[in-house]
């Protein structure tokens, strides 16, 4: 039987050529990059910390202002990348994220660093919503975009995976400095590619940017996030309280201010669906679980282990293994298992691995043990910003996409802030009173000591610090897979 097209039939979308999956290629070398400078610092902690001497609250800073910065303007810059363009968003941050680098290698102290990182939020900020958004335009046909966006996904958990090995692999060789010179030559390459690879896309109907509504975000997330950091780390104190008293109140007046816009810049009416607001639920508190223990991992084997940088990353091989197994498995379970229940397994698994660690020590035991619990969290990076934009309106999937990489990497951060504030809580208890001051800041700043004594006594602390991490680690884990089981059941097989 032959099917004879007429003018009233619609045209097949075009399929993408040599030149979109080209430019595919090109996107998704800084998708990894982002996600691999969230944990390429792991194992140049205990360096940084003796060259810089940073107290205990840079280090934590240094560690997580990167993320707290890309979450706080993620939103912000999809919009502006709808104004602007994308690929002219995607090159300026490219550009910046450049220099941050540049910055933050040849940095002198802990404050400049800090504000190294900062930048490096930003930058990064302005290129994740638009690599996902050209994406989207590159590609029309249905099976392609799904293909590219499967890809995309499996980039940001290949970048979490393999930043601790990059860092490994760096530091054998080179100075601390040198873990943020390997975002260079990729820059370099988005930079140059961009023009030739990449068309221009920006929405024909954006409407108004707030700028009232930008300064109302960054005021109310910033501030809950160090009242948490400062609870978790000195316990109740004013400060504590006034940070959160500020970052309520200028969330009250965001929310408020969302609901009067026409066209606003988070649209909280997608919070109204069950399924939207479980997907970003999900990611973060699952990636709060994820985080808070894979960032000590790296600073266990190194400080407490004794093992070079090189060692310790190829001991964190397996998990950059796992993750990647996990991942690309997790879209051939959905078609079989629906997706809540997917997620629900893998944070069960992900259990035992929290299990090991918190329960035991050991180089073999932490490196087995992160393994397992990459593997069972690999769900949540795979499904989470999919689950969210497929929940959504098809014209808010950019608002929706944009929502849940913050919620992501908003995660990311907060593992670190509140699962590392805890270690560094713990790790201080068991370090005596009179100890020198460096022994009481970290266990990177208690190596530089002489003390055989004091040094058994900070390398058994972390260890102590790192089973309680673990130990909340998986409460988190816990909380995620009930949150899952009771608003993304109804979400079918994919």
């Amino acid at each position: 039987m032959t099917t004879t097209l007429t003018a009233d039939t619609p045209a097949a979308p075009p399929r993408a050529g040599a030149r979109q999956w080209l430019g595919l290629a090109v996107l998704l070398l800084p998708v990894t990059l982002m996600t691999a400078d969230l944990g390429v610092l792991w194992l140049a902690t205990p360096y940084l910390s003796a060259d810089l001497r940073p107290s205990s609250a840079q280090l934590l800073w240094i560690t997580d202002i990167y993320g707290f910065l890309t979450a706080a303007t993620l939103v912000i810059m999809g919009t502006l990348g709808d104004r602007l363009g994308r690929r002219r968003l995607l090159m300026a941050g490219s550009a910046g994220f450049l220099l941050a680098s540049l910055l933050a290698a040849y940095a002198p102290n802990a404050g400049t660093l800090i504000a190294a990182r900062a930048l490096l939020g930003v930058a990064g900020a302005a290129v994740l919503p638009s690599t996902l958004a050209l994406i989207s335009h590159m590609f029309a046909d249905a099976r392609q975009r799904a293909t590219a966006i499967a890809m995309w996904v499996t980039a940001l958990s290949v970048g979490i995976a393999i930043g601790p090995v990059v860092g490994g692999v760096l530091l054998a060789s080179w100075w601390w400095g040198s873990v943020f010179l390997m975002g260079l030559p990729v820059m370099l390459i988005a930079l140059v590619t961009a023009p030739v690879l990449l068309p221009e896309y920006r929405d024909p109907k954006p409407g108004r940017l707030d700028p009232a509504s930008v300064v109302l975000f960054l005021f109310a997330v910033l501030p809950l996030v160090y009242g948490v950091k400062s609870l978790a780390a000195h316990g109740p104190t004013a400060e504590a309280a006034a940070s959160f008293a500020l970052g309520t109140v200028f969330t009250v007046l965001f929310v408020r201010r969302q609901n009067r816009l026409a066209t606003p810049l988070l649209d909280l009416r997608l919070f109204g669906n069950r399924a939207f607001t479980g997907a970003l639920l999900t990611m973060l508190v699952g990636m709060t679980a994820l985080n808070g223990v894979e960032y000590l991992i790296p600073q266990y084997l190194q400080s407490v282990a004794g093992l070079s940088p090189l060692d310790a990353g190829l001991w964190l091989l397996p998990a950059a293994a796992t993750l990647i197994a996990g991942s690309q498995l997790t879209p051939f379970a959905t078609r079989r298992v629906r997706p809540a229940y997917v997620l629900a397994g893998g944070l069960l698994v992900s259990l035992v691995g929290y299990a090991v660690i918190a329960l035991a020590s050991g180089v073999a035991v932490a490196a087995l043990g992160l393994a397992v619990i990459t593997f069972g969290a690999a769900p949540i990076s795979v499904l989470g910003t999919t689950l969210a934009v497929g929940a959504a309106p098809p014209g808010k999937a950019g608002a929706a996409a944009a929502t849940g990489q913050t919620a992501y990497d908003l995660g990311l951060a907060l593992g670190i802030a509140v699962t590392g504030s805890v270690a560094v809580a713990v790790y201080r208890t068991g370090i005596p009173a009179d100890a020198p001051a460096a022994a009481h800041e970290s266990i990177g700043a208690a190596l530089s000591l002489t003390d055989e004594g004091l040094l058994d006594r900070a390398r058994e602390a972390f260890t102590a610090a790192l089973h309680t991490a673990s130990a909340l680690s998986a409460a988190f884990a816990l909380v995620t897979a009930v949150v899952v089981l009771a608003l993304l059941r109804g979400v079918p097989r994919t």
